[in-house]
């Protein structure tokens, strides 16, 4: 039995998993369609993706100055600054892909015995403190809302959605190989850490 510590490392490669297969898709877009208006909590997919990528940045900011014993910076505002920084899916990719490496080497360092440390997170007026394995687990559930947004407003043009449940059965291994060769990714790394 593996130890919790290295189902976040799982859970954080399917993250970068799920994000990899939903950009292929998403760069497939005209820049009309990336920016069209849509129904959904943010008006475009363009706005969710933004969203996404910027909610990363605030957290592993405030996870990564736990790690290394810092005090987070009092302007935890500053990543939504401006609300969607990056106008083409291209960039929001590349930026995308960098923040889930970040997240997996995060999680690639985690022990057991530390998952209940505290973590400060800046809040407009306050800090709010929560535990290691509470917040990652709340920065994978808000990867999975948002991206199902993205999934769903797909639905709406001409790029087929993805399939983003093929990540952690053992026999669906060949279903996710070309996406793992892309990401420089092996089975062996993901499931033995």
């Amino acid at each position: 039995m593996q130890p919790l510590s290295h189902h976040l490392l799982t859970q954080a490669y399917n993250n970068g998993w799920a994000n990899h297969r939903l950009y292929k898709a998403c760069l497939q877009l005209t820049f009309d369609e990336f920016v069209a208006p849509r129904c959904s909590f943010f008006p475009s997919i363009k706005a969710t993706l933004n969203h996404l990528l910027t909610v990363d940045w605030f957290y592993l900011d405030m996870l990564e100055c736990e790690q290394r014993g810092e005090t987070p910076n009092p302007d935890g505002e500053r990543f939504f600054e401006p609300e969607q920084p990056f106008a083409t899916c291209t960039d929001l990719h590349a930026e995308q892909a960098q923040a889930d490496h970040r997240l997996i080497a995060y999680c690639r360092q985690l022990q057991d015995d530390q998952l209940a440390r505290y973590v400060s997170i800046v809040r407009p007026g306050r800090i709010q403190r929560e535990q290691r394995l509470r917040l990652l687990a709340h920065v994978f559930q808000h990867q999975i809302h948002h991206r199902g947004q993205v999934h769903a407003m797909l639905s709406d043009t001409a790029v087929r959605p993805p399939q983003l449940d093929e990540f952690f059965c053992e026999e669906e291994a060949d279903l996710r190989a070309l996406d793992f060769a892309e990401l420089g990714w092996s089975e062996a790394q993901v499931w033995k850490g």
